[in-house]
C-alpha cells in the first residue's frame, strides 16, 4: 500500500495519463458511480466521483491511495472502501479543493482512517 493517500498504489495498475473520466467506480460492496474528474498530479492524485442518485447526486473526492485496481478493459476503478465509508466522507467542495491544504488534510485524514492495513 502506498504511504501517501494522494498517490496510486504501485499494484493499482494505473498508468499516469490514462483518462479515467466515465469509468465506473466499485466499492467493496457495490457500485458507487462514475469518475467525473481525475488528476495524476504527483502527491495529489485523486478521483472526483459522481454518485448519481445513490447519495442524491453528491460528488465525492477520493484520494488515489484508496484505489485498489484499475481495470482498463472493463473501464472500472475498484476502491478499498465500503459504500458507507464513502457516503460518510467529507462533502466535496470544488471551491476549496484546489489549493486548500487544510481541506486536503481533512479529506486525506478521513480516508487514512478507513483504509485497510
Amino acid at each position: 500500500m502506498s504511504d501517501n493517500i494522494w498517490g496510486y498504489q504501485p499494484t493499482a495498475g494505473h498508468t499516469a495519463g490514462t483518462d479515467l473520466i466515465g469509468y465506473k467506480v466499485e466499492a467493496t460492496d457495490g457500485s458507487i458511480g462514475k469518475v467525473d474528474k481525475h488528476s495524476d498530479d504527483v502527491s495529489s492524485s485523486y478521483l472526483v466521483v459522481d454518485t448519481g442518485v445513490w447519495i442524491f447526486g453528491k460528488h465525492v473526492l477520493l484520494p488515489a491511495g484508496v484505489v485498489r485496481t484499475v481495470d482498463q478493459a472493463a473501464r472500472t476503478v475498484f476502491v478499498d472502501l465500503t459504500k458507507d465509508q464513502i457516503k460518510g466522507s467529507p462533502e466535496f467542495d470544488k471551491d476549496k479543493h484546489v489549493g486548500d491544504t487544510g481541506y486536503h488534510q481533512q479529506v486525506g485524514g478521513y480516508y487514512e482512517g478507513h483504509r485497510p492495513r
